[in-house]
């Protein structure tokens, strides 16, 4: 291989637009690239989307040496799915936390892998193991399995052999684990104080799992561990996490992907994105993401590529890389199970099968959980005024079906900021009016509100969506129901059971509520 065909394939990248854009073709045909990764922003349709990995599939046939792409994307589940339109709706990996049922986690790598399949995606960046042990882990929670190490890695296989099953190349992250992080690596480099000896009996334990089971991928994580390294390097840039613990220690001989490299848990450390790529690959990563800009790749390439005809551990290091890309892709990628590299997708009608839509439900049914339960089953009187509040639209859509006369207010939400003060001015003296106020709560933007709503607070019930973690701050809430998804199966599920069509089985997957206030 050249240099450029050699560079090329540890290269994963992200692309503008609703079809491959003429700078992404260049990479595939020029530059061997090793990967392509789909956004929501790539995917106007279904359709549209799997003729534009087929093109894309197609330019890199006509290559010198024919190597087919990674085509990768989130489709996590519940929270994260970045592939949506007319994909299944699941309600995610803590609600299988809920349910602690292994067959439940493996239909649902399956089903999700089949529809990936039928698009031309061949890998998936899940599962993600990390395990939920802080609270504010906010952008973790829901994506987690449990606060347990050994119920997210029983949850965790059985996800893996469903994908696998549907010839979907799984990836597991975010190593060394992200879920005891107070902040979101896409903005800051997270502090851990971890041990390592904490480090190898807790985040570890799900990928010693995975490993044994033959897991081909793993992604990096831009996370700091002081207590463990004496400095701030991340752990994606560095040889001891990736090369001596995942691949010495845990014996991992698949490849490694750095999560995104434009992230602040990489540009916080104080790196550029092209000298960040040269320390990763150095420290054993095998491929290098870089999603959103078109400058920071081109910049990335003329870097690496002059720093590989200069060093001979750097190329050294890119050979090695590319010989166990070649062998993921020669395992998955060929054979009678492989993901079609041409997909033809003509028409979207049965795309998610029945079959599937039945189970996402009863799934979402199973893991409901009784958090407190003074008012559970819910029976309300003949002219009971109720008002549901909520930031989701399925939640008062799904409300609305099963009280007909029920009044909604429903408000915006932004991730990043807390509450406006004059929408919850407004909506405190719209609850004024009734006897029961349904509240959902999902994040620390609805937790403002329900706050505010304090002084109703014998007329408030909750249903929780997402991590079920913001009821602690709310002790004086005597009706809580947690549903963990935010789809309208999960809405409705929830609802059912509020109103006693089933009593709630699930069991909370996070140590951190306290337990004592389950009734």
């Amino acid at each position: 291989m050249s240099d450029e065909e050699l560079l090329g394939q540890v290269f994963f990248l992200g692309y503008l637009g609703k079809t491959p854009s003429s700078i992404i073709k260049n990479w595939i045909t020029d530059r061997g690239v090793g990967g392509v990764k789909i956004f929501s922003r790539n995917v106007k349709n279904l359709p549209m989307l799997a003729a534009g990995i087929s093109q894309m599939q197609e330019l890199a046939s006509r290559t010198r040496f024919g190597i087919p792409l990674f085509i990768a994307t989130d489709q996590e589940g519940g929270w994260v799915r970045h592939i949506k339109f007319e994909t299944s709706i699941t309600p995610g990996n803590l609600a299988l936390g809920a349910e602690r049922l292994p067959r439940d986690s493996y239909l649902t790598g399956y089903y999700i892998g089949m529809e990936l399949r039928k698009l031309g995606i061949n890998m998936n960046f899940a599962p993600t193991i990390d395990v939920y042990t802080n609270p504010k882990a906010s952008v973790i929670g829901p994506r987690s399995f449990s606060s347990d190490p050994v119920e997210a890695a029983v949850l965790a296989v059985p996800y893996f052999k469903g994908m696998q099953k549907a010839g979907i190349i799984s990836t597991a992250k975010h190593f060394p684990g992200h879920g005891n992080a107070d902040k979101d690596s896409h903005g800051f480099l997270p502090i851990i104080h971890t041990s390592l000896k904490t480090l190898n009996e807790r985040e570890l334990v799900p990928y010693r799992f995975l490993i044994n089971e033959g897991l081909s991928a793993i992604m990096s994580g831009h996370l700091a561990f002081p207590d463990i390294l004496g400095n701030n390097t991340p752990a994606s840039l560095s040889p001891f996490f990736i090369t001596d613990l995942l691949r010495k220690k845990l014996g991992f001989t698949g490849i490694v992907i750095t999560d995104d490299m434009e992230m602040g848990g990489v540009i916080r450390a104080g790196e550029t994105t092209p000298t960040a790529c040269r320390k990763a690959i150095l420290a054993g990563n095998d491929m290098i993401l870089i999603s959103h800009s078109p400058s920071a790749q081109e910049n990335t390439h003329t870097y690496l590529l002059r720093i590989l005809k200069q060093d001979v551990n750097f190329r050294a290091a890119v050979k090695k890389a590319v010989k166990k890309i070649l062998i993921v892709k020669m395992h998955y990628l060929k054979g009678d199970n492989a993901v079609p590299l041409k997909p033809e997708l003509k028409s979207v009608k049965g795309f998610s099968t029945g079959r599937a839509d039945k189970f996402f439900f009863n799934a979402a049914c199973r893991s409901v959980t009784l958090i407190r339960g003074a008012q559970v089953p819910f029976k309300p009187a003949k002219r009971e005024k109720i008002l549901l509040v909520g930031q989701y639209e399925d939640f008062l859509k799904e409300g609305l079906l099963r009280f007909k006369k029920a009044d909604t207010y429903y408000y915006r939400f932004s991730p990043f900021y807390h509450a406006d003060p004059d929408e919850i001015s407004r909506i405190t003296a719209k609850a004024a009016d009734y006897s029961t106020i349904i509240f959902c709560l999902a994040n620390f933007n609805s937790l403002d509100v329900l706050k505010a709503l304090k002084k109703y607070k014998k007329n408030i019930i909750v249903i929780s969506a997402l991590t079920p973690v913001y009821l602690r701050e709310v002790p004086w809430v005597k009706t809580a129901i947690a549903v963990y998804g935010r789809g309208r199966n999960s809405f409705r599920a929830g609802f059912a059971a509020l109103l006693g069509d089933f009593t709630p089985g699930g069991k909370l997957p996070i140590n951190f509520l306290d337990v004592s206030e389950q009734k």
